[in-house]
């Protein structure tokens, strides 16, 4: 049997997304069926790339039970050193999960840990700027966690 390559990250950056308050779009349930969150500005800071996030998006996420769909999508411009700010697409789609002991606990007012959620996302982006082809050619994945008013995301590049 060939021993298979162990995956490895390099940590690229953190988006801080600003969201509102969700829109629900259907659904006998509240909080399930489909919900729309508009990406209304932010700021993403790290090692590879730093930059604002644009009033440009937003994510359309769907519940059911303690499992939510999110399906974000919305440009950020990145500072290139020499040519200014740069627009890259944002395409973010992923899973928020949690137990029913962990949501009840939320309920009661205590923030979760990091731990007690799953919180996982995958990005696509896209821009024709040849300073920024590292993130069209490659896969990234992202760590989240919610504050108030903000998604915060930390984005890793699959080596």
């Amino acid at each position: 049997m060939v021993k298979l390559m162990e995956p490895a990250f390099e940590y690229c950056f953190e988006l801080r997304c600003q969201v509102d308050e969700a829109l629900p779009l259907g659904g006998k349930v509240p909080g399930e069926g489909l919900h729309f969150a508009r990406v209304s500005g932010g700021t993403f800071t790290g090692p590879r790339l730093s930059g604002r996030i644009l009033n440009s998006g937003g994510d359309w996420w769907t519940g059911e039970g303690l499992t939510v769909r999110l399906d974000a999508r919305y440009v950020i411009q990145a500072d290139v050193p020499g040519d200014g700010t740069v627009g890259v697409e944002v395409v973010n789609r992923g899973f928020w999960r949690t137990t029913p002991k962990v949501f009840e606990r939320m309920l009661a007012g205590e923030e979760p840990r990091e731990e007690d959620l799953y919180y996982r996302t995958a990005f696509q982006f896209r821009t024709g700027h040849p300073a920024l082809a590292w993130l069209t050619e490659s896969q990234f994945v992202g760590y989240a966690r919610a504050e108030p008013g903000f998604v915060i995301i930390r984005v890793f590049r699959l080596v």
